[in-house]
């Protein structure tokens, strides 16, 4: 608990007991966009073992792109997803992971500037804290003009109610990305998404799993967050780096 295991992800899940895990946030290489030290990993395997360790009612944030090769898009995201519902998770919510600026400027197309973030449950989430933002309207007295139509056209009678201060955030969250960033990991992403997803799917006390751990940032803010967490990376060298993140 607590702790990161320096090992093949799919080895050290199949250690793990049955429906453990409350939540896992985790990205993995996308295509052949990164070279994580010339390691590979099997997909399906992994995502076998995930529905077997997560618990009912617990989720996986996958945060995943596409590769472009020969001038079309792999859709290797969409295949992921749809294999996770095959074998039994349910595809509660598809969010995009939109990045201030395109690290990869194109010429034939527009630039890219987004990640998908799938969110699969295991039954129903049992854990959902939305984030809230502040409504434009937010403690002004409106008209209300009486909602949809009747059958026979009228409407109900008008009313005044005070609008909300706050509402749920939507699932297109944007992150600033680029400035002074780790560059000992080939692919990191924000802290705040991270934090974001621990917050909204997780309690206090629960355990989060990140069994592609890279740099640790989901382990570094599960335990800002008073949450345990489990660590899983093949590399040494970024067992290492995690390690001096989280202290």
């Amino acid at each position: 608990m607590s702790k990161i295991i320096n090992g093949d992800c799919l080895v050290e899940l199949k250690k793990l007991d049955a429906e453990s895990i409350d939540l896992t946030v985790t990205s993995p290489p996308y295509d052949n966009l990164r070279d994580y030290k010339g390691y590979t990993f099997d997909f399906k395997g992994i995502a076998k073992e995930l529905y077997r360790v997560i618990k009912e009612g617990g989720v996986v944030v996958w945060v995943v792109g596409d590769a472009t090769i020969k001038g079309s898009e792999t859709g290797t995201s969409f295949r992921q997803a749809l294999y996770f519902k095959e074998i039994g998770f349910n595809l509660h919510d598809t969010m995009i992971y939109e990045k201030s600026t395109s690290p990869f400027p194109m010429h034939t197309r527009c630039n890219q500037l987004f990640e998908y973030m799938f969110i699969f449950s295991k039954d129903k989430p049992k854990t959902f804290n939305p984030i809230k933002i502040p409504t434009i309207t937010g403690g002004q007295k409106r008209k209300n003009d009486g909602g949809y139509r009747q059958k026979d056209g009228s409407k109900h009678k008008a009313n005044y109610e005070t609008r909300k201060m706050t509402k749920t955030i939507g699932n297109i969250w944007r992150y600033r990305v680029g400035g002074k960033i780790d560059n000992k990991h080939p692919a990191i992403f924000p802290e705040k998404l991270a934090e974001d997803h621990i917050l909204s799917w997780s309690n206090e006390g629960d355990i989060v799993l990140d069994p592609m751990a890279g740099s640790g940032t989901t382990l570094k803010m599960a335990k800002k967050n008073n949450r345990n967490f489990i660590g899983i990376e093949i590399s040494k060298e970024y067992c290492k780096i995690a390690e001096a993140k989280i202290k």
